[in-house]
């Protein structure tokens, strides 16, 4: 087991096995982190889904108002006006045959790619190198759109959005923040997040989808919230 230092075991015991309400958790994560370096701020959604069947699955994206915090790398897969739009909205890589390769070898310094429709050809080949990274485009997270909408895309990818999805445990897990933003902007993203699990609720899955949910920095323990209070603030998203 591994051992922790007095700062850790402090807030441990602060975190308790007592449920908190979302921003008092948020203040209690961000009082306790005094590492070295800018903690995220995570949260951690167990589910009553089973991924193993087609009807419990989910992958949504969940926009952030106030961005993750980290600075977002965009691959764009398009030609003509469309590669020029998404140059012109910040995207750092247009794809070219040089970049091609470079995927093939292994190299994946981006974070978000989007495509249009056209491209998704020479995309297949390369499905195996950006699949297994989470990288594929999706018309369902919004990564696949028409040549008109890739600056839009872009612009959206810059600002900060988050992908939902359920690992094998029929877990969720979304980083919403630093220590270093405002309380009240980690809660707006957090209830953003929260109103996409729950609008994206898999329609096999009968009865209450959420199962438990916590708060958490990169480095310190996690904080059971109050699924009451988080239903509220999702109400008023």
């Amino acid at each position: 087991m591994a051992k922790h230092g007095k700062r850790y075991n402090a807030a441990a015991e602060v975190a308790g096995t007592i449920l908190h309400a979302p921003d008092s958790a948020v203040a209690l994560a961000k009082e306790f982190s005094k590492v070295k370096f800018t903690e995220g701020i995570e949260l951690h959604v167990a589910t009553s889904a089973d991924p193993r069947h087609s009807d419990q699955q989910m992958r949504e994206i969940a926009e952030l108002p106030h961005g993750t915090g980290k600075d977002v790398r965009v691959f764009v897969f398009a030609q003509g006006d469309a590669a020029r739009d998404a140059v012109e909205a910040g995207a750092e890589y247009v794809v070219d045959d040089d970049l091609v390769k470079r995927i093939e070898g292994g190299w994946s310094e981006f974070d978000v790619a989007i495509a249009t429709p056209d491209q998704m050809g020479k995309i297949g080949k390369l499905g195996r190198y950006l699949g297994r990274k989470g990288l594929m485009p999706n018309p369902r997270t919004g990564t696949v759109v028409q040549p008109d909408n890739v600056k839009a895309a872009v612009e959206s990818a810059k600002k900060g959005r988050a992908e939902v999805r359920l690992d094998r445990g029929a877990n969720i897990h979304v980083r919403i923040g630093t220590v270093a933003f405002e309380d009240q902007q980690i809660l707006d993203n957090l209830t953003s997040v929260y109103s996409t699990i729950l609008r994206a609720k898999p329609e096999g899955v009968k009865g209450p989808l959420v199962k438990g949910v916590t708060l958490c920095t990169t480095m310190g323990p996690p904080f059971k919230l109050d699924q009451g209070e988080l239903e509220k603030l999702a109400q008023s998203n």
